[in-house]
Formats: C-alpha cells, structure tokens, sequence
C-alpha cells in the first residue's frame, strides 16, 4: 500500500489492467485502505452497495466536461477509483490532466495571481450546455433532477496546497461558476486562462480501456475528461475516498455558502 500511495502521489493516476477478480464488494475493500469511503452527495449508489457509484451511459450521453469530482462541496473527495464494467466496442476513453504539473508550467507572474484567486463552484450549471440534446428534453431533464436535487456553492482557492506533498495545485474544472471579486466577462477569461494550462497536452495522460480496468486518480491534482465519442452502451464502477478542506496559499479554508433543495425542483413538483 506504501509503494501504491507513493506511485499516487508522484504520477497522479495510476492504472491496474485486467483485474476481472475485483467484484464490487472487492473494490470498496480495497477503497477503504485507502480511508473512509463516501457516497456521492446528490447520486444514489448501486444497489446492494454501500458506496459504489454506477456511472452508466446507454450511449447518447457522456460527461464531456473537464472536472475535478465533486469539488462543489468543500471537502471533496481525495481520490477515485473506477472500474471498467461494461464497454462500447470503441471509444469511451479517458483523459487525465496533472494540476500540479500546470501550476508549475505557468509563468511566474500568473502564478502569482492564481495564488490570490478564489472561485465559486457549483453543481448547478448549464446543463445544455454540456450535455446532448435539446434544452428541456427529458434526458436533461432527468439529470437536473438527479445531480442537482441538492444545490450546492462553494468558494475553493484557486490554488490549494496538497496536504500530502505540500505542492501546489490548481483547482478548477467544469464545476466553476465564476472567479469570486470579478465581473462575469473577466471572470471567465481569468478561468480560461488557467483552465487552458490545466489542459495542455503536456499535462495531460490518455487511457484506452479493457473490461476489468481500474484507474485511480489523486482527485486534489488532478481533471479529468470522460470523451463521450461512443455510441454503445458503457458502465463504469467508482469508489471514492473521503478527503480534506483545501487550504489556500495564505492559510485560509475552503467555504460551502450554499447547500439547500433545488428550488426548479420544488416548484416542479408544486
């Protein structure tokens, strides 16, 4: 287990082929070596787990986003771990990028401004924006009401400090709302800015998946990216790991401003 945290922590996201003995049960096991296993705030888990969390796609829809998971709470999780259940005959890869090799690759001078940076994460976003079809068609409609039931807000350094390796990494992703103390026009150039680095090719791995595959990422230092270019069914497994409050360059804590029921949700049903 040294020898596997150790591997984490310098390369980001480590993969184990072909482990087609790992049922789901085996998988949390080995989730909690790792510490305490946690459910997703607002996703219900498999059934007949206690924290596995089946992201499936019948084929029309994938993540296609760059994100951190769950960073819109304050303590996101410190790592993930999927397994590869079920694949289309091609596609469905998945692209990792390495936050602390971006901070490191920025200028001096933007890494002095990110170190100042605050930015408001949500879950509730644009969801035509980043998923197919049509705004109001019921597949958005069913994700809206899945992934944002609870309405979550968090201010997140743009910077944080790794509790583990003491680096510094950056913090954004698809789950950004704005950069806290800037208008909306210069927020979003400020995100693309820093997002940009986050994705260049350089920073960044590719993996092609077997059925029984298990990747697991240190989700403080890293995106991801699942590319939704398949059209065939796909079923992945994850356990994620409990983690900490981000601390920012100068000390200060992450803050959930928000947590309450979404209120689209509640006039719906009204």
């Amino acid at each position: 287990m040294a020898e596997i945290r150790r591997a984490l922590l310098d390369y980001k996201v480590i993969f184990f082929r072909d482990q087609h003995e790992l049922t789901d049960a085996r998988q949390e096991a080995f989730g909690k070596l790792w510490g305490k296993p946690v459910a997703h705030p607002t996703v219900s888990k498999l059934d007949g787990t206690d924290y596995v969390l089946n992201i499936k796609s019948d084929g029309t829809h994938a993540a296609n986003t760059w994100h951190t998971d769950v960073t819109f709470v304050d303590a996101y999780p410190q790592a993930s771990i999927l397994r590869a259940v079920i694949l289309p005959s091609k596609g469905g890869d998945t692209v990792w990028a390495n936050t602390e090799e971006a901070y490191k690759r920025l200028p001096p001078e933007l890494r002095e401004l990110a170190d100042k940076l605050w930015a408001l994460h949500s879950n509730l976003y644009d969801y035509a924006a980043t998923r197919p079809g049509s705004k109001g068609s019921e597949a958005e409609k069913r994700y809206r009401e899945v992934f944002a039931s609870t309405v979550y807000e968090t201010e997140h350094p743009v910077v944080r400090i790794h509790p583990e390796t003491g680096e510094r990494v950056l913090l954004l992703g698809n789950f950004v709302q704005r950069i806290v103390g800037y208008s909306r026009d210069d927020s979003a150039r400020l995100f693309g800015i820093f997002q940009d680095h986050i994705t260049r090719l350089e920073n960044t791995v590719r993996w092609r998946w077997r059925k029984g595959d298990v990747a697991m990422w240190d989700n403080r230092a890293t995106q991801h990216y699942g590319i939704g270019d398949f059209t065939e069914p796909r079923e992945m497994h994850r356990v994620t790991i409990d983690g900490d409050i981000p601390v920012s360059v100068d000390g200060r804590r992450s803050v959930t401003r928000i947590k309450r029921p979404n209120p689209e949700l509640q006039q719906a049903a009204e």
